[in-house]
């Protein structure tokens, strides 16, 4: 069987990008040059910028876009033998240009452009959208989540809500966005990403009292652990742990009540008990909104679980992969509220000299257009990633480590306004210059 994790990609997508490839080999349109571009008509409701990611998990798939004989076996009850023929021997050839991942993206921004024949790119398209909808969600909803923190660490540990594939993703897009570590091992086996964790609820009823259970954490894992304090009464639990392993503990973790009240009053019982260096770590439900609430409050650090893998409720960045060119021509989808701009487009962000971000310009590239004047403060946006089918992004491009300095880096470019978690417009206005 085939995996997202492991093996092809050529079938995570669907059935209709096949029949369109069959019916242009058949009526010869197969072959005509296209420009694809995937963008976002809008942010979801309440945001005000959108973060970039899943440009890395692209390339990765693109390489392993590839039908094998167990494929081909599936499709031919889908497309003729032409058709599968032509599938047996694919191979993108095509250049794709993007947004570095960790940019911010705005309505209209070009986030991703591929260009090659129609047949080469259109099959990509369910592959691009099911990454960059995903990874994007997740990480423009972690980064509100890593100011709202304002500067205390954040635990990705969502892998229980959500599927078991889509968990990798959103553990690398949250980390990607400032998150310190992940529950999940295999985003740290693929991705290098910090992992943690210690002990559940589960481990506490296990044994037949508090204080055995962690005696028998602090055997295994050392006096630095943390102990999940909850279980049954809090104050007692406190208690309880510093018995167990002195007033060198590590951390002390909540995990459900009003974690703000309850924050304030473990802090003074373990300064009281002599655990003035005992953090608190909370977790339960929390999300950018109630992350915010706690600011004042003596916490160390967090873990986040539902709310940061589900984009805390907008779960899809609402990007779509339209056919903007073909031949050389600008073409565009006219329909009430689904409009596309024509032509295949590039974009730069102009910054006023002190390193604000101003605004986002997207302009044409079409024959004849000249590009917008582009000032020692502007920066273009999309670099090369694929050139004839083969990969090559700048690593700095694509690499998680490099992704979270350069979205650090935008976030304080943008105009304070635009980090507020209330509604508004989005934090620099998109321009659309000519031919856009």
């Amino acid at each position: 069987m085939t995996t997202a994790a492991g093996g092809g990609t050529a079938l995570l997508t669907d059935r209709y990008e096949l029949t369109m490839v069959a019916a242009a080999l058949a009526d010869g349109t197969a072959a005509r040059r296209c420009v694809f571009e995937l963008f976002a008509r809008r942010l979801p409701d309440g945001r005000r910028y959108g973060v970039v990611a899943g440009t890395g998990r692209l390339l990765e798939a693109l390489e392993r876009f590839r039908f094998d004989d167990a494929d081909l076996e599936v499709l031919a009850q889908v497309v003729d033998a032409e058709t599968l023929e032509w599938l047996r021997d694919y191979r993108f050839t095509g250049d794709v240009d993007g947004y570095p991942e960790g940019e911010l993206y705005f309505p209209g921004s070009p986030v991703l452009t591929v260009t090659g024949t129609f047949a080469d790119v259109v099959i990509l398209e369910t592959l691009a959208l099911s990454i960059f909808n995903h990874d994007s969600a997740v990480a423009s909803a972690a980064a509100r989540m890593v100011t709202a923190a304002a500067g205390r660490p954040m635990i990705e540990m969502g892998s229980r809500r959500t599927h078991e594939e889509a968990a990798v993703a959103a553990a690398r897009a949250a980390y990607l966005a400032g998150f310190a570590t992940t529950s999940n091992l295999a985003a740290g086996q693929r991705y290098g990403i910090p992992t943690a964790g210690t002990a559940a609820h589960a481990w506490i009823l296990l044994h037949d009292d508090e204080l055995t259970a962690f005696r028998a954490q602090i055997a295994a894992l050392g006096t630095g652990t943390t102990l999940l304090v909850d279980t049954y009464d809090i104050r007692t639990g406190i208690e309880q742990a510093v018995k167990a392993a002195g007033t060198g503990l590590g951390a002390v973790r909540i995990d459900s009540g009003d974690l703000g009240e309850l924050a304030r009053q473990a802090r003074d019982q373990l300064d009281a008990l002599g655990a003035t260096g005992t953090k608190i770590v909370l977790s339960g439900d929390l999300d950018e909104y109630a992350l915010a609430s706690l600011r004042a409050e003596p916490v160390d650090s967090y873990g986040v679980g539902t709310s940061v893998v589900t984009g805390s409720g907008a779960p899809t960045a609402g990007m779509v992969y339209k056919l903007v060119e073909v031949d050389g021509r600008p073409v565009s989808k006219r329909s009430s509220a689904k409009e596309s701009r024509g032509g295949r487009k590039s974009a730069l962000r102009r910054f006023k000299p002190t390193g604000t971000a101003v605004e986002e310009v997207v302009f044409g590239q079409g024959a004849g257009v000249p590009d917008p004047a582009v000032g020692p403060h502007d920066r273009v946006l999309p670099v090369p990633l694929v050139r004839d089918g083969k990969v090559v992004a700048d690593p700095a491009h694509v690499e998680l480590e490099a992704a979270r300095e350069r979205l650090r880096a935008a976030l304080v470019a943008v105009p304070w306004e635009g980090l507020k978690l209330s509604r508004g417009e989005p934090a620099i206005p998109t321009v659309f210059g000519p031919e856009a």
